[in-house]
C-alpha cells in the first residue's frame, strides 16, 4: 500500500467509526553517523525511520495511536487504539483538529546536493580532523571525540475536519537536512590536562573546514591547561556565546502557556510587564534563514511567524498551541511541538535567541574593565531548577583584567537565578550563533553574578 493510499484508507475508516475530526501526522528521515579513533573509523551507522501517528475527537476527546506499519491492518488497529485512548481521557480542557491558515510561509530548509555527499568523503572530513588537531601541537596527545553526522528529513500533517466535508482539509509537508561535524581535543602538560571542543552545523557540506573546527578545539585545549579557581566572591560576568545558548535553552519552558497554565513557571499573567533589562529581546523566530529549527507550520499545522517574546524588556507573549490558546483566549503562536511522531502534542520554541546588539565581545570586555568571562556551565540538569530559576553550576572562562583577556579559570560554581539574570543584562553582544542546537544568543554581559571557588 502506497503512503497516500494508506493515509486516505485511515481517514475513511476514522470517519467510519465516529472520528470526524481526524490528523495524521507523519515523520520519516535519514541519519548517517561515524566517529573517528585513532585513526579508525568506529561507531558506524546509517538508519532510516518512518513512523505514523493518528490522532482524532471521539466523543469530544483526544485519542492518539501510532505505527510504523503501513498496511490495512494497520488501518483498523490505530483507529480503534484512537477510540480507546481518548475513552480514557479525564482532561476537560477542549481540544481541536485545526482547520488550516489561508496562507504558510516559505520555508527552505533543504539542500538537496547534502543527500548526495558520499559517506567516503564525510568519513575523510574527520581523519583530516584528527590528524590536523594532533599536528597542530606536541601536547594536543588525543581527540577524545571526534564525530560527523548528517540528517534529512520530512514532516507531514494531513486532517480532515468534519465542517469542511469530504476530503482532506490540510495537506503539508516540509523537508529539512543538515551536517554537524564536533571534536574534543585533549592537552596535557606535566599534570596537567584540559579539553577543548570544535564544532560547525550547516546545510552546505563544502564549507565544513577541518582546519578550524581543529584550531578551534586545541586552541581552547591549550588555553585553559593552566587553569585555576577565582577567589570566592561576587564578581562582574560576560557569559560567552558558546555557552549562554546553554543557560536559556535550560529555562526555555518558563516561556511556555503550557507552563504557567500548570503553575510551574513564574511568568503567569506577566504579559505586558517589563521582566528583563531594556537591553534584552528575546526571539522566537521560525523563518529564520538557514535556521535549525525554521519550519512553515508547526506540529498541528498551524503557521508559523516571527515574534518577539521579550521586547526590551517587556514581555509580549507567551508561546502557545491550540490547547493554551484556547484557555487564554488568543490565537496560537505556531509552537506545538511533538516529541517524534508518536509523543503527544506540547509547546517548544523554534529558533530560539536574544537578539544582538552592535558591541562585540572585545568591546564588551574593555567596558567591563575587571571581572569574568564564563566559556562554559555544566551540571544544568542537577543544578538548575527550571520552576523558581534558580541555578548553581560548575563552571569554566577567564579573569579579564584592565579590560584584557588574562588567566584562565576552572573548578568554580556560579550561582544565581535565571529571572533575575534577565533583569541585570546590562548589555547583549553582537555575535550571535547557535552553537549545534536551536537555541542561540550573543555573549552578554549580565552585571554581576556569584561566583565559588578558592
Amino acid at each position: 500500500m502506497t503512503i497516500n493510499a494508506f493515509i486516505n484508507a485511515l481517514l475513511r475508516e476514522a470517519a467510519d467509526q465516529g472520528i470526524l475530526d481526524a490528523e495524521i501526522y507523519l515523520s520519516s528521515g535519514d541519519s548517517f553517523r561515524a566517529m573517528c579513533v585513532h585513526g579508525q573509523i568506529a561507531n558506524y551507522t546509517v538508519h532510516a525511520t518512518r513512523g505514523l501517528s493518528l490522532r482524532g475527537l471521539y466523543q469530544g476527546k483526544m485519542g492518539y495511536a501510532a505505527t510504523e506499519a503501513f498496511d490495512q491492518a494497520a488501518v483498523k488497529q490505530l483507529v480503534q487504539q484512537v477510540k480507546e485512548s481518548a475513552e480514557l481521557i479525564e482532561d476537560e480542557d477542549v481540544q481541536e483538529i485545526y482547520r488550516g491558515d489561508d496562507k504558510y510561509p516559505q520555508v527552505d530548509n533543504y539542500n538537496p546536493a547534502l543527500d548526495q555527499v558520499e559517506e567516503k568523503r564525510k568519513l575523510q572530513l574527520i581523519l583530516d580532523v584528527e590528524k590536523k588537531a594532533l599536528a597542530m601541537d606536541d601536547r594536543i596527545t588525543d581527540l577524545n571525540y571526534n564525530m560527523i553526522s548528517t540528517s534529512s528529513g520530512e514532516t507531514r500533517i494531513v486532517n480532515r475536519v468534519a465542517k469542511n466535508g469530504e476530503g482532506h482539509g490540510l495537506n503539508l509537508s516540509f523537508r529539512d537536512n543538515m551536517a554537524v561535524c564536533y571534536v574534543s581535543a585533549t592537552a596535557k602538560e606535566g599534570d596537567r590536562v584540559s579539553t577543548g571542543t570544535g564544532f560547525q552545523v550547516t546545510r552546505d557540506f563544502d564549507s565544513l573546514d577541518a582546519d578550524q573546527i581543529a584550531r578551534d578545539a586545541v586552541e581552547e585545549a591549550l588555553f585553559m591547561l593552566h587553569a585555576a579557581p577565582v577567589k570566592s566572591g561576587t564578581y562582574r560576568a560576560i557569559i560567552e556565546n558558546k555557552c549562554m545558548p546553554d543557560l536559556l535553552g535550560t529555562f526555555a519552558g518558563i516561556f511556555s502557556a503550557e507552563s504557567t497554565q500548570k503553575g510551574m513557571s513564574l511568568l503567569a499573567g506577566k504579559e505586558g510587564n517589563m521582566i528583563a533589562s531594556e537591553a534584552v529581546t528575546l526571539m522566537d523566530d521560525p523563518l529564520l534563514p538557514g535556521g535549525l529549527d525554521s519550519r512553515p507550520f508547526d506540529d498541528e499545522g498551524v503557521a508559523t511567524f516571527t515574534k518577539a517574546v521579550i521586547e526590551k524588556g517587556k514581555l509580549n507573549t507567551l508561546l502557545h498551541n491550540l490547547k493554551t490558546a484556547r484557555k487564554a483566549g488568543i490565537k496560537s503562536t505556531g509552537n506545538a511541538a511533538r516529541a517524534g511522531y508518536a509523543g503527544s502534542v506540547g509547546i517548544s520554541p523554534s529558533n530560539f535567541f536574544l537578539s544582538p546588539g552592535e558591541k562585540n565581545l572585545d568591546e564588551l570586555i574593555r567596558d567591563m574593565g575587571d571581572g569574568l568571562v564564563i566559556t562554559s556551565v555544566s551540571g544544568l540538569h542537577a543544578g538548575a531548577n527550571p520552576i523558581s530559576g534558580d541555578f548553581s553550576l560548575i563552571a569554566e572562562g577567564y579573569t579579564v583584567k584592565d579590560g584584557k583577556k588574562d588567566q584562565p579559570v576552572e573548578q568554580i560554581i556560579v550561582a544565581g537565578n535565571f529571572y533575575q539574570l534577565l533583569k541585570n543584562i546590562r548589555a547583549v553582544g553582537s555575535d550571535l550563533i547557535f552553537p549545534g542546537s536551536a537555541v542561540g544568543s550573543p555573549s552578554v554581559d549580565v552585571g554581576e553574578i556569584s561566583v565559588s571557588g578558592k
